[in-house]
């Protein structure tokens, strides 16, 4: 997708509702609240991480193209293996790059705000291309639909990402590494749920809205409860009596 030209008042419709969801996702960081520089980079690197996904998915369907686009096996490759994955791939091998060494990952619920931070750069670029093609009332469709959805995805990878830095830190290699496999493979299996009903109902649909429903429930719930329970990673204390 590219850019026929920009418009004020859209590119704010379409940027409003990521940045509110960061927003929240930061608050909710009670323990030990990131550096804003490091966060500007992640939502770059969502931004960036678009770039990536296009070329992956282009390569999916190529690979794919001989089958029948209206076949199921079509679309269930498509939106799970090629859609979904090439896209949460995209977040994560970024995320994990940034992030897994930097000395401010240092609380369990860390890996939940930079995963989001990096899937709503990835939105909100998107987002940006989608509502400069089709106008406002896709901006106010996707405000309340694919916005929060990458949200949640991001909640998804977080989840395991913060669990797979714990472990690692505790010594269990194995289990770090199937962490880091779920923080991929959970956000990915979402979002391919979320683009299939989409797609094979013709867009919004009462089985779409209840999916759509059900996952925001689970994500926002799943960020109260880690932010309520989150733990320092290694040890007790702030990171800056910690490294100082």
């Amino acid at each position: 997708m590219v850019l026929y030209g920009f418009d004020p008042i859209l590119t704010i419709a379409a940027i409003v509702p990521a940045i509110l969801l960061m927003r929240i996702v930061y608050k909710a960081d009670k323990l030990d609240r990131e550096p804003g520089g490091l966060l500007v980079k992640l939502v770059v690197l969502g931004i960036v991480s678009t770039a990536i996904a296009v070329v992956l998915e282009q390569a999916g369907s190529f690979i794919l193209s001989p089958l029948n686009p209206n076949s199921l096996i079509y679309n269930i490759l498509m939106y799970f293996g090629v859609v979904a994955f090439s896209e949460e791939w995209a977040k994560y091998i970024l995320l994990k790059r940034c992030t897994w060494n930097h000395p401010a990952f240092n609380c369990q619920f860390d890996g939940v705000v930079y995963a989001v931070f990096v899937g709503l750069g990835f939105a909100l670029w998107e987002n940006i291309q989608y509502v400069a093609m089709y106008g406002f009332e896709t901006a106010i469709v996707r405000a309340f639909t694919a916005v929060p959805g990458h949200c949640c995805f991001a909640v998804f990878m977080g989840v395991w990402y913060g669990m797979a830095k714990r472990y690692e830190y505790a010594g269990e290699f194995q289990k770090a590494k199937s962490a880091r496999r779920m923080s991929v493979v959970m956000p990915a299996i979402m979002h391919g749920i979320y683009d299939f009903i989409a797609t094979w109902d013709q867009g919004i649909s009462v089985l779409f809205i209840v999916f759509v429903v059900i996952m925001f429930v689970w994500a926002s719930r799943l960020v109260k409860n880690m932010s309520k329970n989150d733990k320092y990673i290694g040890y007790q204390g702030p990171r800056n009596n910690f490294y100082q």
